[in-house]
C-alpha cells in the first residue's frame, strides 16, 4: 500500500517565519511543497483570556512516513510557545499529485 498523503495546518504570526520553516520543510524533504497564506484572522482562548491576531497559515503537503520528522523539525523553528500542527489524510485527489508528494518527500537520491 501506498504512503498515505497528508496536508498539514499550521499558523504563524509572521512572514518571516513562514518563510524560514517552509523553505526548511522543503529543502529536507520533510514536505513536497507548504503553501503560505497571509492575512487571516485567529481568534482563540490562551491563557484564560480570549484573543484575535493577524496569523499567517501553512499548507504543508508531506506523508504519513515522514510526519513525525516534520513535526520535530516545525516545532525546533517555530517561535510559539504551543504551535498549532494538525494533519488530516488525504482521502481523494488527483493520483499523479499524490505520486508527486511520495517521490519529493522520498530519500534524497545517492551519487554512484
Amino acid at each position: 500500500m501506498s504512503d498515505p498523503v497528508l496536508l498539514c495546518y499550521c499558523t504563524c504570526p509572521d512572514d518571516d517565519s513562514t518563510r524560514r520553516i517552509a523553505e526548511a520543510l522543503v529543502s529536507e524533504r520533510l514536505a513536497a511543497c507548504v503553501n503560505r497564506l497571509p492575512g487571516i484572522a485567529s481568534t482563540y482562548r490562551w491563557q484564560d483570556q480570549v484573543v484575535t491576531d493577524a496569523e499567517h497559515l501553512l499548507l504543508i503537503k508531506t506523508t504519513a512516513t515522514r510526519f513525525e520528522s516534520l513535526r520535530v523539525r516545525l516545532l525546533a523553528l517555530h517561535p510559539y510557545e504551543l504551535p498549532e500542527l494538525i494533519a488530516v489524510p488525504i482521502e481523494h485527489a488527483h493520483e499523479p499529485y499524490l505520486a508527486w508528494v511520495r517521490e519529493a518527500t522520498g530519500e534524497a537520491p545517492q551519487d554512484c
